[in-house]
């Protein structure tokens, strides 16, 4: 990260989150809060869990379910030190969790292991209170598994999500590993910038990549990424809002209805939608109509004219461009 004064470029060095003085449990409530800052506008989530215990008394920072049934385990370490001096690798007590949920037989089950219980921790977030905690986790997750078409496809599969500040080479070699043997695990960096005393943070996805070789240790060479590779990444992300707007496929102005739902925002020329007066971006206002943890923006943004979800002007026009 840079600072850009009058042409001039003064590289911001990055900080660590134990020299600022936060802990493994803020930076795991900071992800439980905003989870979409590490899920792309291409995934739909749910928080089902903090801290979950299991048989073998392993405790598991957060727990997920994704739009596609899966079960999401996602564990934090603060900075490279803490994961360098487990006695255990980082990436193998993943693993070891994330069988555990492979256990989970069905959506009442995981409501009574684990939903339920994270909703009487976190009673003063959730506004029905004439129902029951299992009630409403049962509600819930079959509105999220429903919404998502997932309802017969939940647990087939687990996935992980490491989050830390730094990793060493040991592990990023491990998870690319993993991921080359179809293992569901990727890896992000939160990196914390302490800038005129204000905590800023900036989020870069490492793993996976197009070709995993890149992590592999080598013992002769250095870790490598090179700028091929980087244009082989750009080119996998799919267009975003903006790139709509471009387009000329949607326009400023054109009114934006959340799937099954009645409430309409007003698309603004920055890819933000206005409501009420209020200025909001798309994942935000989604989030707060859906009451999700993270939502699946461009599936679940629907333009009122066309009737057409933005994923689908989106394919539409990307595959009218391929045949030209």
């Amino acid at each position: 990260m840079y600072k850009i004064t009058n042409n001039r470029a003064d590289k911001l060095e990055a900080a660590t989150f134990a020299a600022i003085g936060l802990q493994e449990s803020d930076i795991e409530e900071l992800l439980r809060q905003n989870i979409d800052m590490i899920c792309d506008e291409e995934e739909s989530m749910l928080i089902v869990g903090k801290q979950v215990r299991n048989v073998s008394q392993g405790i598991s920072d957060l727990t997920a379910v994704d739009n596609k049934g899966n079960i999401v385990l996602i564990e934090i370490k603060r900075d490279r030190k803490d994961i360098s001096s487990r006695k255990e690798p980082f990436e193998f007590q993943a693993i070891r969790y994330a069988a555990s949920y492979a256990t989970i037989k069905d959506q009442e089950d995981l409501v009574n292991k684990i939903y339920a219980p994270y909703i009487d921790k976190y009673s003063s977030e959730f506004q029905n209170t004439s129902l029951t905690s299992t009630e409403l986790a049962s509600r819930k997750l079959n509105d999220f598994l429903s919404s998502n078409n997932a309802e017969h496809t939940f647990n087939n599969g687990q996935r992980i999500i490491l989050a830390a500040s730094d990793y060493d080479e040991q592990t990023l070699s491990a998870i690319a590993w993993l991921n080359s043997n179809n293992v569901d695990i990727c890896c992000f960096k939160l990196i914390p910038y302490n800038i005129d005393e204000e905590l800023y943070l900036g989020i870069e996805k490492l793993l996976p990549l197009t070709n995993y070789e890149d992590y592999y240790v080598n013992f002769l060479d250095d870790l490598t990424y090179s700028f091929t590779k980087k244009k082989r990444v750009i080119r996998r992300k799919l267009p975003k809002i903006d790139d709509m707007l471009e387009w000329g496929v949607v326009k400023p102005g054109d009114v934006i209805l959340p799937k099954g739902r009645n409430e309409e925002a007003i698309l603004k020329g920055n890819g933000n939608v206005e409501v009420n007066e209020e200025e909001l971006s798309m994942q935000k206002w989604l989030k707060g109509i859906f009451d999700w943890s993270s939502v699946q923006t461009y599936v679940f943004a629907i333009h009122k004219e066309s009737g057409k979800s933005l994923s689908q002007i989106r394919e539409e026009y990307m595959k009218k461009e391929e045949n030209i």
